[in-house]
């Protein structure tokens, strides 16, 4: 089964929750805790997210470089001018469980600028 998710004037977290529910499979019938389902997930319009408050500049994404000192950040208005698609995904990583099933379930998300 497929569901198709337009994005445009959705929030981040809810959307991100929905699709994290759908991804586990927990609204079809057949659920199943230790199956990775079988639901893939198209959303249309990532570009058109919106946020509320001030987590434009307020939220900070991290990483490291793995040399001593290279800790970068960028704020949400960056991350998501460059990239809304890693946004998106990296919000829904972060609500599916943290087990072997969460790569399986997240290769069945399909995101589209």
């Amino acid at each position: 089964m497929e569901h198709i998710i337009d994005a445009t004037d959705q929030k981040l977290g809810r959307l991100a929750s929905k699709i994290s529910v759908i991804l586990q499979g927990k609204t079809d019938p057949t659920y199943e805790p230790r199956m990775p389902g079988t639901v893939k997930i198209v959303v249309k319009n990532a570009g058109k997210i919106i946020i509320t408050g001030k987590k434009a500049k307020n939220k900070i994404y991290y990483r490291h470089t793995g040399y001593m000192g290279h800790l970068k950040e960028r704020t949400f208005r960056e991350a998501f001018e460059r990239s809304p698609e890693r946004v998106l995904r990296g919000a829904v990583y972060n609500m599916l469980p943290d087990n072997r099933l969460r790569a399986k379930r997240l290769n069945r998300l399909h995101i589209e600028k």
